[in-house]
């Protein structure tokens, strides 16, 4: 069963669902969708397998972004969307039915990033699992592959400055494209922009409230955070991350589980690519086996 719920997060109210199982196995999970995405698209299936396994799941959209309050809308702040976690963790321990202290977080893409920078400073999370982990804050310094001239990012934050000046004056931050325009520009910036596109710009997982902008003052903000920063504070709580074998982020996935102490586990799947992680059948069900397995394990 899912029901439409919503909680507060900053003074905003975050737009969320929570599934409930038929046979709960007494456990809860938080489920953060990627950057840019709504409740409705990963998260929603997730969600749905998650569920059949005996777990309730919450899922939410992040502040400022698809059916939760904000403005301005499109913003992508990394310090807000660690707040919405702990936000959402608070209203579940207000549910009398839910066990306290069988909560866990699971992040994809760029929730990814975000469960780890929440679950390292709050103790109330009993365990943590990754999808195809990004950190927003590597992205914009050195690329998704982690091989971007250093002259985007100088450029992305001159831009971002003029920006913030401009609103100052005019009252309204202006916002810039996040995919290409059309399919020929995505198949030239590679296969990684071309998957991106593919899967937030066509019928495969377009959704009407998914964002296809973002606030240039989203720039700055996402540029000075390090989600990996404090992953060690996340032991002695287990901490799960799965990648996918052919997915350009994986190197930020393996740079965390480096610095990550025990307990710990790596687990890739073979033959895939980052967004296949998102809505492909086998390395969807390979990935909730497997968080299914961890979480029954450690919760």
């Amino acid at each position: 069963m899912k029901q439409n719920i919503a909680f507060a997060s900053a003074g905003m109210t975050i737009a969320a669902c929570l599934y409930t199982p038929k046979l709960p196995n007494g456990r809860t999970l938080i489920l953060g969708h990627p950057g840019s995405a709504t409740k409705e698209q990963s998260p929603a299936l997730y969600a749905r397998k998650l569920c059949e396994q005996g777990f309730h799941v919450l899922t939410f959209d992040a502040a400022h972004q698809g059916a939760s309050g904000g403005e301005p809308r499109g913003l992508e702040d990394p310090a807000q969307r660690v707040e919405d976690f702990k936000a959402a963790l608070s209203w579940l321990r207000t549910r009398p039915d839910l066990a306290p202290e069988r909560i866990g977080v699971l992040g994809i893409c760029a929730s990814g990033g975000y469960v780890i920078q929440a679950a390292a400073g709050d103790r109330r999370i009993g365990a943590v699992a990754t999808v195809a982990a990004v950190d927003v804050g590597r992205q914009i310094r050195v690329g998704a592959d982690g091989q971007q001239d250093p002259a985007a990012l100088d450029a992305l934050l001159a831009s971002a400055a003029q920006a913030r000046s401009e609103a100052a004056r005019h009252g309204e931050i202006g916002a810039f494209p996040i995919f290409p325009a059309d399919e020929a520009a995505a198949r030239a910036g590679g296969e990684h922009v071309f998957e991106g596109w593919h899967y937030y710009c066509t019928p495969r997982g377009d959704h009407p409230r998914a964002a296809k902008t973002l606030t240039w003052d989203s720039i700055d903000r996402m540029a000075t955070f390090d989600a990996f920063r404090f992953i060690g504070m996340i032991a002695p709580r287990p901490l799960l991350m799965i990648t996918a074998e052919r997915a350009v982020t994986a190197w930020m996935t393996h740079e965390a589980f480096d610095q990550a102490k025990q307990p710990k586990r790596l687990h890739t799947i073979e033959g895939a690519t980052h967004v296949d992680l998102y809505d492909q059948k086998r390395p969807l069900e390979e990935a909730v086996s497997v968080i299914s397995d961890f979480f029954t394990r450690w919760l």
